[in-house]
């Protein structure tokens, strides 16, 4: 017995040592540290989710970070995948998706990308309660892996590439203003021809 606890023990302190990490038990490391997080829906359960994985990671989640992340979008798609014979039965193709940017300084977008996940379950038209718990089921699964991918995408963002991101869009933001000053300044040194006169009779 004694043998056999500290081989699992060997075991698993060995798998750690090489990372390895049971499904869903490890965290992301995040390289951001304060993140303000919002969405149209303040209290959707996407949203609070996230917020609660990322504090989960060690980030604290506040109205004054230097970057805001917005849910701008999120929707839900059904479409039928199959048809069994009798049409009572059949595959529906479940898609969720979030649209989402990351602005910095002066409200400038950093990131403009969106996330999706897609899942099949069986929807029986004989036994409509079932197929009810059984979407919102799958619905809730997907959620949760549409969380787990946001956090890891999130994780690749480090605060230099964040920065690097805001001085880009710095110099196009100041680019696009010079362009538009000097359009004005032409448009304000050219002469502005007074509409032709019919000559009276």
């Amino acid at each position: 017995m004694i043998v056999r606890n500290l081989l699992v023990l060997g075991l698993a302190t060995l798998l750690s040592a090489c990372g390895f990490q049971l499904r869903g038990t490890g965290t992301n490391e995040m390289g951001i540290k304060e993140l303000n997080v919002q969405a149209r829906d303040a209290y959707g359960t996407t949203i609070t989710d996230l917020r609660a994985a990322l504090e989960r990671s060690g980030v604290q989640v506040v109205a004054g970070a230097p970057y805001t992340l917005t849910l701008t979008d999120e929707q839900e798609e059904n479409r039928s995948a199959t048809y069994s014979g009798s049409a009572r039965t059949s595959e529906v193709e479940m898609t969720l998706r979030v649209d989402y940017t990351i602005t910095g300084s002066q409200q400038r977008v950093l990131l403009d990308d969106h996330m999706d996940v897609q899942k099949i379950y069986v929807h029986d038209s004989n036994n409509l309660t079932g197929s009810d718990q059984e979407a919102t089921r799958v619905r809730t699964e997907m959620r949760r892996e549409l969380i787990q991918r946001m956090m890891l995408r999130l994780s690749q963002l480090t605060p230099a590439e964040l920065q690097k991101r805001q001085a880009q869009a710095d110099a196009k933001a100041d680019a696009d203003a010079a362009a538009e000053a000097e359009a004005q300044r032409i448009r304000d040194e050219t002469p502005q021809q007074s509409p032709m006169e019919m000559p009276t009779k």
